[in-house]
């Protein structure tokens, strides 16, 4: 599976902050999204769009995914920027949308939380929390 490329969350902020055009798709569960936290872009005028790849509890991929990015009209020239906890699932969910005629889209490296650290412990090594980026508790 392909996609355009990888990015940093500090390079997704810089284009997110410059690009109308520019949308971050969190592809993380509503459970990660409930109790860790998500992306706020509110200082910028924007919302991140919430689609779940995987559907918790059994992780299985999400059928409806495309249909529900689809559905929300983003031009297909759009710089789409994907986000999970780690950077892993959102590899897949940007391959996926690039299947479906997306031109430009985009995994961001480290996720939300980021590697874990040497206790085991995600949010402090990597990712947009541990960048300082701004985010909310839900």
């Amino acid at each position: 599976m392909s996609y355009t490329g990888d990015v940093t969350v500090e390079e997704t902020w810089e284009i997110l902050t410059q690009n109308d055009k520019a949308v971050l798709i969190d592809v993380r569960t509503e459970v990660e999204w409930a109790f860790v936290g998500t992306c706020d872009l509110s200082e910028i005028d924007k919302a991140p769009l919430f689609v779940s790849w995987q559907l918790f509890p059994h992780m299985e991929i999400n059928p409806a995914f495309t249909d529900l990015i689809m559905v929300e009209d983003i031009p297909k020239d759009s710089l789409l920027y994907f986000l999970c906890r780690s950077g892993i699932r959102s590899k897949s969910a940007a391959a996926a949308i690039t299947q479906a005629g997306y031109e430009n889209c985009f995994n961001i490296l480290g996720g939300f939380e980021g590697d874990r650290d040497h206790s085991g412990h995600r949010g402090q090594t990597g990712g947009w929390k541990a960048a300082g980026l701004p985010w909310i508790q839900n």
